[in-house]
């Protein structure tokens, strides 16, 4: 896909809450596209920061990996991000090995 189709088109994701206010109806705070997405990417960064990866919301439609050695990778969805946050690794991500788990708890 061409940069500019990806920018125009994008599908809403099932956890996109902003396309289903009645859902969240209890919210005291207008939800939008855009305020979900930077409150997902804040908390996928805080959860791959261990992994040595960072993760950029990429025009609204898509994220960006980035490694510490710069490799990238361009995915549009979360389930697409983490096959390629292990690439961009090099190993497994283990999101319930105790050793993360520890450092994720420190750190908060």
């Amino acid at each position: 896909m061409c940069g500019l189709c990806g920018v125009l088109g994008g599908k809403g994701h099932w956890s996109d809450s902003a396309a289903a206010p009645a859902v969240f109806a209890n919210r005291t705070e207008p939800q939008t596209r855009a305020h979900e997405r930077q409150a997902r990417t804040r908390l996928l960064n805080a959860v791959l920061k261990y992994q040595g990866i960072v993760v950029r919301d990429w025009s609204g439609s898509s994220y960006l990996l980035t490694s510490l050695t710069g490799r990238t990778a361009i995915v549009d969805t979360i389930a697409d991000l983490w096959p390629a946050a292990e690439r961009l690794a090099g190993r497994p991500i283990d999101p319930l090995d105790e050793r993360y788990l520890a450092t994720l708890a420190k750190s908060n």
